[in-house]
């Protein structure tokens, strides 16, 4: 670049820092700053239209264009060239813009005697702010190194209207952040709560955008680059034996770190006049751009690994790191693009609620906040960036909503909501010691699912009559390395002792498919859910099975033990499990050690074919749960993870009903207990209607033990399985619609 083009780009900036800090409000600053970039580029017209919603752009300054039109003049995203740019976040430069497609003429404006046009969009991380725009009477095209120029402008007017500068006057001038905004997400745990904002990765903010001296500047970005290639390097070394999938991640952050052509990038953005941690956000905003507009899935993934390798390189050159000073607000909601398990357990039940943009409703923290009964909202797309630390936030989890900064009346109206679901609550809390008897008599056992310690205080206060399942994956997930026998006999002993002596169902290790453990090769598979995980894993690699059933058995030291495996497709996986249980036991006996005092071995039926399996297989097993949430999905053909088709299916479809019904009769020839443990089970509509079909066991999550177990006091069973029959006979669907119908009056 020629070294004139570099000075002035320099001056230009500089002059730009200076009118900054001068006193004044937003449309002053505004107004000298068109003004400025005028009179720089040699333009009669410079104009800066902002975003006053997503779709609308107003005119808020202009040097040049009658003065009238300022926030009077809007245009929709895509409409004229202003509207261009700011849809496809690209520059238009034509020296003929009436001639160019999509061209708009507005009167009030006084436009129609300018011939060149430049506009360019003003961004912030893929976040459209609005459009900056030059303007000549005289026919030309931009040169490369002008286009550059307003580009690098806008890049700094971003970071300015991120910081607040220009709030005044016009809606498009409205505080940042200020505002109310509706987030429609996805509800992966239930519950609602109110609280404030805590953002997990606190936003980098870059003050210092304008740089005075280059070489400084130069020396900084080189020392900060060092550091991040020496942390990649030292984080890839430890990474050796974890999974692969954590390594590729690794990799791919090591790429970004050598990239001649990234650092060659921020190298001439600070020749240009910016500063080091602005020449990092340009580039990662125009990567960001392309990325995002890219067809290639594997290239818009890469964002993710963009932005971590980018925030990195910030939180070096600003010092900012993770630690910002800020305090827990009360009643933390947590906001995050991601979040592992561990560092999710880490906040523990300090939270009131999650937000996340992104993961699924099978994501490890999901998993989590289901045990640890926490709201979580996924898919609030952009939330992070929208979010401030303590804003106010209203977290549906039963409609997959969230209101940031929500206005009074919707506040009232949540927390009415919250109040009607602690009268319920107190409703519940009346007959909790009351068995879960319907109106015909029948009494179906209510059990609660559990994967952490803290979870077992809910078994008193829920009026669950034991745990149906216990996770014991979140143990393994939460570390980086294979937990220890002696740990995990520890804690499972401490899991018995809070039980109090009601049975505790012990689900072995469920990895694979969306659960990878940190220290595991993951091989590359297809279809993980359809894939190596659960007891495949244990049989084909039997060490940890053999470790955690010993650590099982101490664990019981003369107390029942109930053994269940998961994920048993067909009956000889079933029958190596429980020989690994018997051959562990036999082990305990020769040492010397004491043995259970009774075992349980059961089966998680979550495959169609294991409904299938020999008469030989119920009669051998101890207990059978039906794992609702994979058998729902395999029995549908339909990914629980897949927001296209995860609704499609009703659990109450009558062929769903008629194949549980199935299970029943078979377990019911064999005497073989039955149970059902999944999310469905916890829903008091498909509660009774799977008590009608006949199971007499559900397990759930604590906070559902008292809404299933009040509508199973108040319906016959008899009488609701004559609706589901009726319903079926007729050639209905669902049963849905009849069975709420009936419900009418009753409930």
């Amino acid at each position: 670049m020629p070294e004139r083009a570099e000075t002035e780009s320099r001056k230009l900036l500089r002059r730009l820092r200076d009118t900054l800090a001068e006193p004044g409000k937003g449309q002053e600053r505004l107004d000298r700053i068109t003004s400025l970039i005028a009179d720089s580029m040699r333009t009669e017209v410079c104009s800066i239209y902002l975003f006053c919603d997503p779709e609308t752009l107003e005119l808020c300054a202009t040097e040049g264009l009658n003065e009238e039109a300022v926030h009077k003049t809007r245009m929709r995203l895509g409409e004229g060239l202003v509207g261009r740019v700011a849809r496809g976040s690209k520059p238009i430069n034509t020296g003929d813009a009436p001639s160019e497609r999509g061209f708009r003429y507005m009167p009030e404006t006084g436009e129609e005697i300018f011939s060149s046009f430049l506009g360019v969009p003003i961004q912030r991380l893929g976040e459209k702010l609005g459009v900056l725009v030059v303007q000549s009477k005289e026919a030309r095209q931009f040169s490369d190194d002008e286009v550059y120029a307003l580009e690098v402008v806008a890049m700094v007017l971003a970071e300015m209207t991120e910081l607040g500068v220009f709030v005044g006057e016009g809606e498009a001038m409205g505080a940042r952040h200020k505002q109310p905004v509706l987030f429609r997400g996805v509800c992966a745990q239930e519950g609602a709560a109110e609280g404030n904002v805590w953002l997990h990765e606190p936003r980098v903010v870059v003050t210092n955008p304008v740089g005075d001296d280059p070489q400084a500047e130069l020396e900084r970005l080189t020392k900060a680059m060092d550091q991040l290639r020496l942390s990649v390097d030292d984080l890839l070394a430890a990474a050796n034996g974890t999974g692969l999938e954590h390594r590729e991640v690794l990799e791919t952050y090591r790429m970004f770190a050598n990239s001649k052509g990234w650092t060659r990038r921020m190298e001439e953005d600070i020749a240009r006049g910016l500063s080091a941690e602005a020449a990092v956000e340009k580039e990662q905003s125009l990567a960001r751009t392309r990325m995002e507009q890219a067809n290639d899935p594997y290239l818009r993934d890469r964002l993710h690994d963009l932005d971590d390798i980018s925030n990195r390189l910030l939180r070096l050159l600003t010092g900012q790191g993770h630690a910002t000073g800020a305090v827990l607000p009360d009643n933390p909601i947590l906001i995050a693009r991601n979040i592992g398990p561990g560092e999710l357990l880490e906040y523990g039940r300090k939270l009131r609620g999650i937000v996340l943009e992104e993961g699924s409703v099978g994501s490890h923290a999901a998993i989590v906040a289901r045990a640890l009964a926490i709201p979580l909202v996924i898919g609030a797309e952009r939330i992070a960036t929208e979010a401030l630390n303590g804003d106010p936030i209203l977290v549906d989890g039963e409609q997959g909503v969230v209101h940031l900064r929500p206005e009074e009346t919707v506040s009232s109206a949540f927390r009415d909501k919250i109040a009607m679901q602690a009268k319920a609550q107190e409703r519940y809390a009346s007959i909790r010691d009351k068995p879960a008897q319907a109106l015909c008599g029948s009494v179906v056992s209510l059990h609660m699912n559990a994967g952490l310690m803290a979870d077992l205080p809910s078994l008193a206060g829920s009026g669950a009559e034991g745990v149906g399942l216990f996770r014991t994956e979140l143990q393994f997930l939460i570390r980086s390395q294979v937990p220890k026998r002696g740990e995990l006999a520890a804690l499972y002993a401490r899991v018995m002792d809070a039980a109090g002596g009601k049975r505790v169902v012990f689900r072995t290790l469920d990895i694979g498919s969306d659960k990878v453990l940190p220290y595991m090769r993951r091989p590359e598979e297809p279809n993980p859910a359809l894939g190596w995980r659960a007891i495949r894993v244990g049989l084909d690699k039997p060490g940890v099975m053999r470790m955690q059933l010993q650590a099982l058995i101490r664990a019981a030291a003369g107390r029942p033990l109930s053994v269940m495996f998961p994920f048993v497709a067909q009956m000889e996986e079933f029958e190596g499990g429980r020989q690994h249980v018997l051959d562990e036991i036999e082990r305990e006996r020769r040492l010397g050690h004491i043995l259970p005092e009774t075992v349980e071995i059961g089966a998680m039926l979550e495959t169609p074919s294991l409904a299938f399996a020999p008469d030989k297989f119920f009669q051998m097993t101890d207990f059978i749960s039906i794992g609702g949430n994979d058998l729902k999905q395999f029995f549908f053909a339909a990914d629980r993870e897949n927001e296209l088709v995860r609704r499609r299916y009703d659990t109450l479809n009558v062929s769903y009903l008629s194949f549980i019904e199935q299970i029943v009769a078979r377990c019911r020839d064999h005497d073989t207990p039955l149970s059902f443990c999944g999310e469905d089970a916890g829903r008091p509509i498909e509660a009774i209607c799977f008590a009608a079909m006949g199971l007499r066991s559900l397990s759930m999550r604590p906070a559902s033990v008292g809404p299933v177990k009040h509508i199973l006091r108040r319906v016959n069973l008899d009488d609701l399985r004559q609706v589901i029959e009726g319903a079926r006979d007729a050639g209905e669907m669902s049963v849905r619609p009849a069975v709420m119908e009936w419900l009418k009056g009753r409930v």
